[in-house]
């Protein structure tokens, strides 16, 4: 798609608008406080806002929509409606204890709670992970994603008369770096108040960019033509609405087998998705750091609240077009992958974008597209640093630094975390899927971290050792789980089997010179069939055994007494409608599992 003066100049307006209303917003944070929890003054409506523009990003887009086009379909959605359970689960229980001790950071709740080594552990697991997992992940299909829509790679072959594969790569690092530079620069300067102001214009930008797909994408499906420059001629919605639920039937199930790969019934409901999901939304900086920083606990938790409807309505404007991608430009897209249905659907929503959105549009969804990856990008640096400064620098480096000192060493890391991510953004590309790469790689510390947290709310006299213990086994027992896989598809042949497991497979070479592929077995075998499991059964498993470790620690040498939490001066007041809201959005994530079960 050739951009024009007017897309360019729609791009670069609504940057500029962003870049220079955060700045202004962020004026004049001097201190710690008003640097990394924006001086605990933000209103429901900025934390809503920046909680769903920080979590959704091209990597939904790119990703979510890229799983929704393959075998899973809409059960992919669980990943967002049983998030908004999750989040009411965070704003009746969690955040009230949070906000009762007056915390920067999350690993400064395990100090309180344990002791200072179990907050460092936490502290340096986050920033690694930060790094490699979702800032990597958000440059990479970022980037990514607006080479799709607007085929960067192309302009840089027809132009500068580049090799398509050196265009692809020149064309992905300058979005990873053009991305990252923007991002950060207001970030550096403003804190939490210049990311949730940017968040707020970003995250509507890019609501309403998402819903736009999917209105033009039904009036496609419901008869409609594409226009010779763009955009959907004619078309009925409700007809596309019926056609589309009677095409995909097959693939607008929420509930799919127990043992399904990747989106299990068991791990929906009662096993291993509560664990990301409660890590995510309830012990992760980078969200929580919006709920720190609100100005009573009521604002945080209307807040939060309206996260939750957010969360309901964002499978509508991106899982779906997912689908309906493949019920329109399936052939096409397959073939421009060449039948790999992996790469494929990450090509789904992009090409959607360029296919269907009129031309005077074309500049919008690139500035949305743009910013939803700044959003989630300075969230991670903006959460990063304050880990940083907060539970490291602050605590080891420098006792004794004032507030000067810690906002200019904040601002400081921000820079270097943002440099460091834009180097080793290309890492997720050589995994399959981005979207699976994120959500394998925090596999490693959740289950650790949602067992020290929730292990110690319950056992008031779990000791410093059960939660170390916690922190420190949980990636090992996860690497036993997932890594030898890894391992094993890199060394053996594996062959799709029609049931739909998996078989190991070796390269035997007989006397005469022949070769063969001969059956693994045993050992190997058996192992590979257990790592094979989806992932979120083994988080599962992983959360059992380390609870039952820190109760077993606990019985054996337990705390002589409680712990005391120290008290702040934050409006703890608990929102009169607090559980009437909670409630109605439990109920309205039930009525979608049973309207698409």
């Amino acid at each position: 798609m050739e951009l024009s003066a007017f897309d360019i100049a729609t791009f670069v307006g609504f940057i500029a608008v962003v870049v220079g209303i955060s700045l202004y917003a962020s004026r004049k944070e001097e201190s710690t406080e008003d640097y990394f929890l924006a001086g605990r003054r933000l209103t429901w409506w900025l934390i809503g806002f920046s909680l769903i523009a920080s979590n959704i990003s091209t990597e939904h887009f790119v990703g979510m929509a890229g799983s929704a086009f393959g075998r899973v379909g809409l059960a992919i959605a669980s990943y967002e409606w049983m998030s908004a359970v999750t989040l009411v689960i965070v704003a009746w229980w969690l955040l009230p204890k949070f906000l009762r001790i007056g915390i920067y950071t999350m690993p400064e709740f395990l100090e309180y709670r344990y002791d200072g080594t179990t907050r460092t552990i936490m502290a340096t697991y986050l920033m690694v992970l930060y790094v490699v997992a979702l800032l990597a992940t958000v440059l990479y299909s970022g980037a990514k994603g607006l080479n799709g829509v607007f085929n960067f790679p192309q302009i840089l072959v027809d132009r500068y008369g580049m090799e398509q594969s050196a265009a692809v790569f020149w064309a992905t690092i300058g979005g990873i770096w053009f991305i990252g530079i923007v991002a950060a620069v207001y970030t550096i300067y403003g804190g939490l108040k210049a990311v949730v102001w940017s968040d707020l214009l970003q995250g509507g930008a890019l609501l309403l960019g998402g819903a736009m797909v999917l209105y033009f994408a039904l009036k496609l499906t419901g008869g409609g033509t594409l226009g010779d420059d763009g955009g959907v001629i004619g078309g009925s919605l409700i007809e596309g609405w019926s056609r589309f639920r009677e095409v995909n039937a097959d693939k607008l199930h929420v509930i799919l087998p127990w043992n399904d790969p990747e989106v299990p019934w068991l791990a929906v409901f009662v096993g291993g998705l509560w664990i990301p999901n409660l890590f995510y939304w309830g012990l992760n900086q980078f969200i929580t750091q919006r709920t720190l920083g609100a100005k009573s606990l009521a604002e945080g938790q209307k807040g939060i609240y309206l996260a939750c409807v957010f969360k309901l309505i964002i499978p509508f404007i991106i899982v779906m077009p997912g689908i309906m991608a493949f019920q329109l430009f399936g052939d096409a897209l397959l073939a421009k992958a060449g039948g790999d249905v992996s790469k494929a659907g990450e090509l789904a929503y992009p090409h959607m974008i360029a296919v269907i959105m009129p031309t005077f549009l074309r500049g919008v969804m690139l500035a949305a597209l743009a910013g939803a990856v700044m959003s989630t990008f300075n969230s991670g640096i903006n959460s990063a640093s304050t880990i940083f400064t907060i539970d490291l620098y602050t605590k080891y480096i420098n006792k004794k630094a004032t507030a000067k000192q810690q906002v200019k060493i904040g601002r400081i890391a921000t820079a270097a975390i943002a440099l460091f991510a834009c180097l080793i953004a290309p890492l997720p590309g050589k995994f399959e899927g981005v979207f699976n790469y994120i959500q394998e790689i925090w596999g490693f510390i959740s289950p650790g971290i949602v067992a020290a947290f929730l292990v110690g709310l319950i056992l008031k006299r779990a000791p410093a050792a059960a939660g170390k213990t916690a922190l420190i086994l949980g990636p090992v027992l996860y690497a036993i789980c997932r890594v030898p896989k890894w391992i094993m598809e890199a060394v053996y042949n594996v062959v799709k089997l029609e049931g739909g497991g998996k078989q190991l497979q070796q390269l035997v070479v007989a006397a005469d010179g022949s070769q063969s592929y001969q059956p693994v077995g045993g050992f190997a075998q058996t192992l590979f069939d257990f790592n094979n499991w989806a992932f979120l059964h083994h988080m599962a498993i992983i959360f059992v055994i380390l609870a039952i470790v820190m109760a077993l620690i606990t019985a054996v040498k337990p705390r002589r007494k409680p712990i005391e939490y120290p008290r702040s001066q934050i409006d703890t007041t608990v929102h009169p409608r607090s559980y009437l809201y909670g409630s109605l959005i439990i109920a309205a994530t039930v009525a979608l599992y049973i309207i698409f079960r």
